[in-house]
């Protein structure tokens, strides 16, 4: 458990994550036009437990039997949506917005909680980190961004009731609309952050290092170069996430290869190759939140037709982040 050292800490940024998916578990077990009502409840309740009861269950459970419990979790879900056992409401597809004319009336006075958001985190995060009460901090210190932006967030829910007359209740609502929408890919973000963890400690970098000493020739600049890049796309398609992929392709060919031995500038290599590894990002189901859930928001038939659009762009850009690599690092 967190030492708790300021008022907002991050234990209430995960509450307020847990009791909202608490409610879209109990509203999707009381929809009775969804055929898969109580599988989709328990999937949300199942994800809300370790934001809700994670710290309680390290205190009193201790740590090695809690983390079973919430690793028994992650399968739990893994078995729902492998199952195919999340649905959603027929209420999903009947919006009301149009026929009582709040769009056409609210304009664009619709976006500004949206634009909300990212101002009031910026502006916390610039005038927040200092702040305390008596000797606490008022915002979590180490997870201060987080912090700002859950405020922001509860700012904006604020604007926008004020805004449409709406309450936390349709607010709530709303969310479960779109997470009933976008399925078991919201939280694969979260499972793809963990798999980076896994690969970082399992030292997978090393295991690349030694491959690269068999396979390739390591007094060539741009054999290391291409490989890098590549390997950056590559792990990023099957991690779907680049920040993931880069502690292990860091570990395993840049700093051992490209900055130690050949004597590459750090700063560039490291941006060209998350750019490399974000041409990965356009080219794979694995980045939900980037080519899934678009897709599943949008209503397209084909949910892979995203990805199909980007990958001739990827290609070429990555083309380009070699030869850049080669000539500027």
């Amino acid at each position: 458990m967190n030492t708790v050292n300021s008022i907002f800490s991050i234990q209430i940024v995960f509450y307020l994550i847990g009791l909202v998916l608490m409610s879209i578990a109990w509203m999707s077990v009381r929809d009775q036009s969804n055929p898969k009502r109580w599988t989709t409840g328990l999937f949300w309740f199942l994800f809300g437990i370790g934001f809700l009861f994670g710290d309680w269950m390290v205190a009193v459970w201790g740590k090695a039997f809690a983390y079973r419990s919430l690793g028994m979790i992650v399968l739990a879900l893994a078995g729902l949506a492998g199952a195919n056992l999340l649905g959603s409401g027929t209420h999903l597809q009947t919006p009301n917005w149009d026929k009582n004319g709040y769009a056409v009336k609210l304009k664009n006075k619709l976006f500004l909680p949206a634009v909300a958001i990212p101002v009031f985190t910026v502006t916390l995060s610039l005038i927040g980190k200092d702040l305390k009460v008596g000797d606490m901090f008022l915002l979590d210190p180490k997870n201060l961004t987080l912090a700002c932006l859950t405020i922001a967030c509860l700012l904006s829910i604020v604007l926008a009731a004020s805004i449409t007359r709406g309450s936390l209740v349709s607010g709530i609502k709303e969310s479960r609309r779109l997470v009933d929408s976008m399925g078991w890919a919201l939280i694969l973000p979260l499972m793809l952050a963990m798999l980076g963890g896994v690969f970082v400690a399992a030292k997978t970098g090393q295991s690349i290092q030694t491959l690269v000493t068999m396979w390739i020739d390591p007094t060539s600049k741009l054999a290391l170069i291409i490989t890098y890049c590549l390997g950056m796309a590559c792990f990023t398609m099957i991690m779907g996430n680049a920040f993931a992929a880069f502690p292990v392709m860091a570990a395993g060919i840049a700093l051992p290869f490209l900055i130690q031995q050949h004597h590459a500038s750090p700063a560039p290599l490291v941006a060209i190759g998350m750019l490399s590894g974000y041409c990965g990002t356009l080219m794979t189901p694995m980045a939900a939140n980037f080519n899934i859930i678009p897709a599943a928001l949008l209503e397209l038939k084909d949910k892979y037709k995203v990805i199909q659009y980007q990958i001739p762009t990827a290609l070429a850009v990555l083309a380009c982040n070699i030869v850049l690599m080669y000539f500027l690092v």
